[in-house]
């Protein structure tokens, strides 16, 4: 029987794949924003992220499957992110969901749906995957605002400051929007603590 030579690094296998997939991930994330959909191939994101295009296929076998996990990946992260935020009054919340659609998660999600609009085999990911980061944004939204959706209009309240946040992520997109955002987001919290008091 032959003699065995233990691996020299000591990582486990399977925090090295997590580690590698992770950065595939962010990786991705930070080309759609930066290059869209043209620009984005999984050559380049296995080139952004230091691995081979064998590592990143044999991780994501598709690029529609590398950039829709990629997209759902960091909408969780960002979900976490807000699950966790100090309420420190309607202001805030409001911020913070705002900045949900102002970063680099909006940027590269807006690359995908425009991809998905155009190409038959991405829409259906894309859609379920928008559906689903919408109610759980909108849950997240609720729960921070305190907002009591048994009382008629809050639903739709809570669902049009989401919608204006978005709105507010497509001006910043050719244009940086900060002064006026600041603005609309000072009103919006002013106008929210009025309906959902």
């Amino acid at each position: 029987m032959g003699v065995v030579t233990p691996p020299t690094d000591r990582t486990p296998k399977q925090d090295r794949s997590r580690a590698t997939r992770r950065r595939l991930l962010e990786a991705a994330v930070a080309c759609l924003a930066e290059h869209g959909w043209a620009g984005s191939t999984v050559a380049v994101v296995a080139e952004r992220a230091g691995v081979s295009r064998g590592a990143a296929q044999h991780h994501f076998p598709t690029r529609e499957d590398l950039f829709t996990a990629a997209v759902e990946y960091v909408a969780e992260e960002r979900s976490a992110a807000l699950r966790t935020l100090p309420v420190q009054g309607r202001a805030a919340v409001v911020a913070a969901l705002v900045d949900l659609y102002t970063g680099p998660l909006f940027r590269a999600a807006l690359q995908l749906w425009v991809a998905a609009s155009n190409e038959a085999s991405l829409h259906p990911r894309v859609s379920e995957l928008e559906a689903r980061v919408g109610r759980e944004t909108h849950r997240i939204a609720v729960e921070l605002l305190k907002a009591d959706e048994s009382r008629p209009g809050t639903r739709e309240t809570v669902q049009g400051l989401l919608d204006m946040a978005r709105g507010l992520g497509l001006a910043n997109v050719l244009t940086d929007d900060t002064a006026r955002r600041q603005r609309v987001v000072a009103q919006w919290a002013a106008l929210l603590d009025d309906a959902l008091n």
